[in-house]
């Protein structure tokens, strides 16, 4: 890809592009081992060896963040009263850095955050159902029926029931005066407070939630709330072949 050279740099991290012309013009960056004062030098990411302050830089068309998100930040590029998940994620130039779908603002766990709009689409698109799988503590316990209800779809006050989800009972808690189940859903949708709504239409609370996977990315479980780090090359191709190995059908009957 051949570029001008300080988009290149303020791309690559080494400085907004006001800065990065500055830092060309001191001869401080090197191409082909050579000192470049011209900003506008274009270069070939591919072959072109660019060095600044002792090191290489290396360019990347996209970048893709696992972001373990906390409760109290909103899904979103900007907001003028609420934090937003870009204060988690590190400077990277003037990249237009998004975070690919939402979670409710207290709802914790996997976000993926990147510039590339292709990804996110095909990612999110109910045509390509990819699965999203959440861990919840529920009011109550959960029963065999309500696992077939999530199976069947749920009517949750929009124009059409819910499609098919999973619903895994992990662990149903001690009887008491608050019962409470630990359970995991897989859905392939994201309606507004999804998850929160079809407890409610069978008569329970979500009193936690947090987003575990999306497709064959997994939370990874090093990864502490609020922190974030760049995908794997394993993770980044198996998101790019992103495909269901299961139907609702098979993960539905393995649990009878």
């Amino acid at each position: 890809m051949k570029i001008r050279l300080d988009k290149f740099l303020s791309l690559t991290g080494a400085g907004t592009r006001s800065e990065v012309k500055k830092i060309i013009r001191k001869g401080s960056v090197t191409v082909n081992g050579e000192p470049v004062r011209d900003a506008g030098t274009i270069i070939d990411t591919q072959k072109d060896p660019v060095q600044y302050d002792g090191r290489y830089l290396t360019y990347e068309e996209h970048v893709y963040y696992m972001l373990n998100k906390p409760a109290g930040y909103v899904s979103a590029t900007r907001d003028s009263r609420q934090k937003t998940v870009l204060e988690l994620v590190p400077e990277c130039g003037r990249r237009e850095l998004f975070p690919a779908g939402r979670l409710d603002m207290d709802t914790e766990g996997l976000l993926l955050i990147t510039d590339d709009g292709k990804l996110a689409h095909r990612l999110l698109s109910p045509s390509h159902h990819v699965d999203k799988t959440y861990l919840a503590y529920v009011s109550g316990f959960v029963t065999k029926e309500d696992i077939a209800a999530f199976h069947e779809g749920i009517d949750i006050g929009d124009e059409k029931r819910t499609l098919p989800a999973v619903l895994q009972v992990i662990s149903a808690g001690e009887p008491g005066e608050k019962p409470e189940s630990e359970v995991s859903v897989t859905i392939h949708e994201g309606r507004f407070h999804q998850i929160k709504r079809m407890f409610e239409a069978r008569g329970k609370e979500v009193r936690y939630l947090k987003r575990i996977r999306m497709g064959p990315l997994v939370l990874d479980k090093n990864l502490k709330t609020g922190e974030c780090r760049a995908l794997t090359g394993e993770e980044l191709s198996a998101l790019m072949h992103a495909d269901c190995d299961k139907t609702d059908h098979e993960l539905y009957e393995e649990q009878f």
